[in-house]
């Protein structure tokens, strides 16, 4: 390999490196504090009046912080089971606040039970959906149900796709309110908000639907927020996606009112999501910092009159679940705007999706998601095989002018732009490209990217294991050298928590750039011979996946190699011949 390639190929790798770290380093460096979440709220404060919107309905008040069970049994409920959540209804303030996946473990242990999406008002992960009114303007006021409010339902009511449920609650002034709640197969539930007045005199309501969070602790990986991976407030407004927000954000303004009409609206987990969906109803929306780390995604409808005798209806979708991406799919096909770029694939998204597609096909046709992540490597390094034929070949080429481009560079050395200029000359006339050796790593940083997003992204590839001491290859490498894999009792620190797997991928990438001919530069030589071992421990803390797909890339690349220096004769002499004289010339240094 010649100078210009390998330094092509070094700006590269030190690009792609740069890119991947540089940039989650120096925000650590600058904001450390910027994802740290306040204390968990030790109450659920009642939700801020907007000023054109009338008042929230209050979130329910509730005792210092107390555990999922102890809060689940405190109210009577209305159970909900569907075969993608299961959960409750709390008939006090007519709270969704218990959900978990049927699909998910909150662990690779499946004995800690099932993903929690909602939690009760007053435990540190509380995580809600409520549905009301405020008052309208220009009308007397009348009783509105809040969150004390015990909302009545009917004997042995339960929650299911066949069963729809209807809470009501008659406010003694003439008129009855009504909350119908259904639920779907997968992770969507449907609000719709009735109100029947048989008062005398006319009435004008808000609809008005809330989301209440805490801000996820900062050691919850899955909720954790990155420069490439969104987490926290998020919405489409307008038909346009944004993830413009995080929890910083809203915590320094205290509200921030989403612009244009809101499509939908809501928080995200990097596997989780819950989202605010209204009907066609134009509607707007804002995010609301409260205190103590507790956040609001508001939902406001436009005011509606009812008449003496008459009702008013207004739907609300909820979808609280996993960021599947077929179940999202299926949500955008049937009408809601962009759902399925709710999953924050970024810029690479145009590659992400048909790789992301790929890979869950060859995962259902070998049953196992490492082999399938081999396989995809096997289809990349095949796909690109012509290319590296033409890198050696260009190789080769590029070997059989050095005498020439050796005489030009003596001939014109006290004058650098000649010099290149003679060798550009050079180049066109023996129809060599000097680039076309690093065509293959450009190639692969693409698929290195995308790969890697989707394999941080995918809830379908959370917890799928490989083989042996793999369990989760969205996930590190579990066992360190430093720690002998797990007999002692300490957790070394991600760079240097060398495993297994990078030790294979220093190793394999040790012996494709052995095969590369040596430099006659001691320099560009040196960075050779460290470059593997530098890769080893930056790609150590990443997930076991990504690092599968390299050391595969690279045993498929040292076959490759060896098959095209079989086919090339003259390059493999060449190359021994470079390391031979390189060894002479590096022993007469000594």
């Amino acid at each position: 390999m010649d100078n210009q390639n390998f330094k092509n190929m070094a700006l590269a790798g030190v690009l792609s490196v740069l890119i991947l770290l540089g940039w989650n380093w120096g925000m650590a460096y600058f904001y450390p504090n910027a994802n740290k979440p306040a204390p968990p709220a030790a109450s659920a404060p009642a939700a801020p009046a907007p000023a054109a919107a009338g008042a929230v309905p209050a979130a329910a008040q509730t005792a210092p912080i107390k555990d999922v069970k102890t809060a689940l049994g405190a109210v009577p409920r209305v159970p909900i089971a569907a075969p993608g959540l299961s959960g409750s209804i709390n008939l006090k303030g007519a709270v969704v606040d218990d959900l978990t996946t049927n699909r998910h473990t909150a662990a690779l242990d499946k004995a800690q039970g099932q993903e929690r999406i909602f939690a009760p008002a007053g435990t540190p992960s509380q995580h809600y959906a409520q549905f009301g009114w405020s008052m309208g303007d220009g009308v007397p006021a009348i009783a509105l149900p809040g969150a004390q409010t015990v909302w009545t339902a009917p004997a042995g009511a339960k929650l299911t796709p066949e069963t729809p449920v209807t809470l009501s609650w008659n406010n003694g002034g003439g008129q009855t309110f009504t909350l119908t709640y259904a639920i779907d197969a997968d992770y969507m539930l449907t609000i719709t908000q009735q109100v029947s007045n048989a008062g005398p005199a006319p009435i004008a309501v808000k609809p008005i639907a809330q989301l209440s969070r805490a801000q996820p602790a900062a050691d919850d990986k899955e909720a954790y927020d990155t420069f490439n991976v969104h987490s926290g407030p998020f919405g489409a407004f307008d038909g346009t996606v944004s993830f413009d927000n995080d929890y910083s954000d809203v915590a320094e303004t205290k509200q921030v009112a989403n612009k244009g009409k809101t499509d939908w609206v809501g928080f995200t987990d990097i596997y989780w999501m819950s989202t605010l969906i209204p009907d066609k109803t134009a509607a707007t929306s804002d995010f609301r910092a409260m205190d103590k780390g507790l956040f609001l995604a508001n939902l406001f409808y436009p005011q509606v009159s009812v008449a003496p005798g008459q009702q008013s209806t207004q739907a609300t979708r909820l979808f609280a679940g996993a960021k599947e991406s077929s179940v999202l799919d299926r949500y955008a096909a049937s009408g809601i705007t962009n759902f399925d770029l709710a999953i924050d694939w970024g810029w690479f998204r145009w590659f992400e999706r048909p790789l992301f597609g790929l890979l869950k096909w060859l995962f259902g046709a070998v049953g196992n998601f490492g082999v399938a992540i081999m396989l995809l490597t096997l289809i990349v390094r095949t796909v690109m095989f012509p290319v590296a034929q033409k890198q050696f070949a260009s190789m080769a080429a590029m070997k059989a002018i050095q005498p020439k481009m050796k005489a030009i560079q003596d001939r014109y050395k006290d004058d650098r732009a000649k010099q290149q200029e003679e060798i550009m000359a050079l180049y066109k006339k023996e129809g060599v490209n000097p680039l076309a050796g690093c065509l293959p790593i450009f190639l692969q940083i693409p698929v290195f990217f995308a790969l890697y997003k989707v394999l941080i992204l995918s809830v379908e590839m959370r917890h799928q294991p490989f083989a042996l001491w793999i369990k989760d290859l969205s996930a590190p490498d579990p066992l360190h050298f430093l720690n002998l894999f797990g007999y002692l009792d300490f957790t070394p620190p991600a760079f240097l928590a060398i495993g297994i797997l990078a030790l294979l991928l220093g190793i394999t990438m040790w012996l494709q750039f052995k095969l590369n001919p040596a430099q006659m530069d001691p320099a560009q030589q040196q960075i050779f011979a460290i470059m593997p071992w530098m890769m080893m421990f930056i790609m150590a803390p990443f997930a076991a996946g990504l690092l599968l797909y390299w050391i595969t890339s690279n045993v498929l690349t040292i076959a490759q190699q060896a098959y095209l220096y079989s086919k090339h004769p003259q390059l493999r002499a060449q190359t021994e011949k470079d390391t031979v004289d390189h060894e002479r010339a590096k022993a007469r240094g000594k």
